[in-house]
């Protein structure tokens, strides 16, 4: 299994309140869920970065973030 890394995130109240509402809809914890986005944010910079050759490639290219 792939090594985890902990660190302490700041966020305002009203955006945990959120990911935590929405992390109860998904059945993951809250940290789950900022995993979740996290990943998928990361993805969807992957895809656009691939769809645009004239773009920089993205620094974490190789690294498999779904484990």
């Amino acid at each position: 299994m792939a090594e985890r890394k902990s660190f302490l995130l700041r966020i305002p109240a009203d955006l945990h309140d959120e990911i935590s509402a929405w992390a109860h809809q998904e059945l993951r914890s809250v940290n789950g869920q900022i995993e979740w986005i996290l990943k998928e944010a990361v993805a969807r910079r992957r895809r656009a970065a691939a769809d645009d050759p004239e773009r920089p490639r993205p620094a974490l290219e190789g690294r498999d973030l779904a484990r």
